[in-house]
């Protein structure tokens, strides 16, 4: 984790909003920790989260909150940021967790302007966009049904951002309004694609849609070894709130 001290109120603030951006199928608060559940669709829909830095982490919580997966087939993963109590990740350690995938959450001021022409901004994930985004992402064939249901279970104002060529999809992402920000998910741009700047397009788009329905700032996460992400948040005004990483049972 980044080695600095944390606002936990705003940690908590963009928590909050990042698990309605991304909604789980179920969810489950459980002595300080929330429990995400989505039939093993993506690591952040499917995690262990801490609520504050007092969540309990004696022997009979840890295993009473692993139980929760491992009863639907599942391997528990916890996700660890600036909230987890003190000591919980040389614990899971000790017990043959290993730490992967460290991301960052970051944040940035919005401003007026206006979409790019090619960049078309739906209010529900069309057929043309899930077919994209399932080939894309990628998405395992038994997980698209859960993907289906986590998108449209995503609460208004919501935008699902695509650029198509001769009917090919180019670019997509997702932003998900709530208050005053946007979260950006989920930004994809095809192989064939890259390089021409469509990831900027895509992304700005979003955040000129969102101003117009009352968000003032935009979050993200993303994995901080993203050498192609990276560059452009940080020249769109991106800063770095925190980071968390996942922890896993070793395989």
């Amino acid at each position: 984790m980044l080695s600095r001290s944390f606002d936990l109120s705003e940690v908590r603030r963009l928590e909050e909003l990042a698990f309605a951006g991304w909604p789980a199928l179920e969810t489950r608060d459980v002595s300080g920790w929330r429990l995400r559940f989505s039939r093993g669709y993506t690591k952040r829909a499917n995690s262990i989260n801490a609520l504050s830095p007092e969540a309990q982490i004696d022997q009979h919580s840890i295993e009473r909150l692993e139980a929760a997966y491992r009863e639907r087939g599942q391997l528990p993963t916890w996700r660890l940021s600036p909230l987890a109590p003190a000591g919980i990740a040389d614990i899971l350690t000790a017990q043959g967790y290993r730490a992967l995938e460290r991301s960052l959450v970051q944040i940035c001021s919005l401003r007026a302007s206006t979409p790019a022409p090619e960049v078309r901004i739906h209010l529900q994930p069309t057929e043309t966009w899930i077919e994209a985004f399932a080939a894309h992402s990628p998405v395992r064939p038994e997980h698209r049904a859960t993907m289906r249901r986590m998108l449209t279970a995503i609460a208004a104002p919501v935008g699902f951002a695509l650029v198509a060529e001769a009917g090919q999809p180019m670019a997509m992402a997702i932003g998900a309004v709530n208050g005053d920000h946007m979260g950006l998910f989920d930004v994809l741009v095809m192989p064939n694609a890259r390089r021409r700047g469509l990831a900027r397009k895509v992304t700005e788009s979003l955040y000129a849609w969102a101003w117009d329905h009352g968000a003032r700032f935009a979050y993200l996460q993303v994995v901080a070894t993203n050498a192609a992400a990276m560059p452009l948040y940080a020249a769109q005004g991106f800063r770095t709130v925190y980071d968390y990483e996942y922890f896993v049972p070793q395989s």
